[in-house]
């Protein structure tokens, strides 16, 4: 994309200094260019006309989108179901349905066009991740790892505690449970959910932050009593945790920062569609090639 100009000020530079003992290949380089572009240059009518690259015309590819599929594009990313949903879901979920309109990219391009590429809902702009720390399941029943998270109400200072109990592997959530307090039964709860929807397979690591209510004689015996292995996490070293740090901040994006709970009742309702109805059986993961926790640990089962 040289112009014109600016090419016959470079070949009487560079020539000017090859003339006085200067070497060809490092005289281009300091120039900018590559040897073999100045003899094109010289070979040709390089120095008599510009770059006719940007004046060129470019047909429109067949396979573009048309006006009408552009229009169907933005008119489904704004719908209800789709207004907090990236690209990268919303391509997957209409595949299921059997439609398809576009790339990933496509609709990518496409909300660039229209000013829609602002993060949707409130999500925030992706990091780089670093690479796991800590334990590697290559199966289903291998790692189940787990955390508590306070759910703000509408009643100013009142939190509930929610426990929750995810396979590494699949993403599933297999036990949970919510109080109003912080307590050992609490996790026992949540454990006897897990043990009785599955029996775990001997040697079961079970991973965990460095809470007290891990390290208490009631759950290190309820875990003995299983069979499973604890884990828990370097002091200070949130990313030994990273899975369940990861679908907190789901779980509140998509459904608790929407509606504030007003009862316990209510929240236990609602969590429960969330996890039983639509995440482990609905809800796709780029991770898992866009199936969801169920499906995917029917696949590799």
């Amino acid at each position: 994309m040289t112009r014109l100009e600016d090419r016959q000020i470079l070949v009487r530079d560079i020539e000017q200094a090859c003339a006085e003992g200067a070497r060809l290949t490092p005289a281009c380089a300091l120039a900018g260019i590559d040897a073999r572009t100045l003899r094109r240059w010289k070979a040709g009518d390089g120095l008599k006309q510009g770059d006719r690259r940007p004046d060129a015309e470019r047909p429109v590819p067949p396979h573009a989108l048309s006006e009408a599929e552009r229009a169907r594009i933005i008119a489904l990313v704004n719908e209800p179901r789709f207004a907090d949903t990236p690209p990268a879901r919303i391509v997957p979920a209409l595949a299921d349905e059997g439609i398809y309109i576009g790339s990933e990219s496509s609709f990518h391009r496409v909300l660039r066009e229209h000013g829609q590429m602002n993060r949707r809902g409130r999500a925030q702009p992706p990091r780089a991740s670093r690479p796991p720390t800590t334990h590697i399941a290559t199966g289903p029943g291998n790692v189940w790892c787990w955390d508590v998270t306070f759910l703000p109400t509408q009643i100013q200072g009142r939190w509930l505690y929610f426990y929750l109990i995810i396979d590494l592997y699949s993403r599933k959530i297999v036990g949970w449970s919510m109080s109003e307090r912080i307590d050992t039964p609490l996790v026992l709860n949540a454990l006897d959910m897990a043990l009785l929807h599955r029996a775990p397979p001997a040697n079961l690591l079970f991973h965990s932050d460095r809470g007290v209510q891990y390290a208490s004689g009631d759950f290190r015996q309820a875990l003995s009593q299983a069979g499973l292995v604890a884990s828990m996490s370097r002091k200070g070293n949130c990313y030994d945790n990273a899975t369940m740090e990861s679908f907190w901040s789901t779980l509140k994006l998509e459904l608790v920062y929407r509606r504030l709970f007003q009862t316990r009742a209510q929240a236990r309702n609602q969590i429960f569609d969330y996890i039983e109805v639509f995440y482990n059986r609905q809800r796709t993961h780029s991770a898992l090639d866009y199936n969801s926790p169920v499906d995917f640990e029917t696949l590799n089962n």
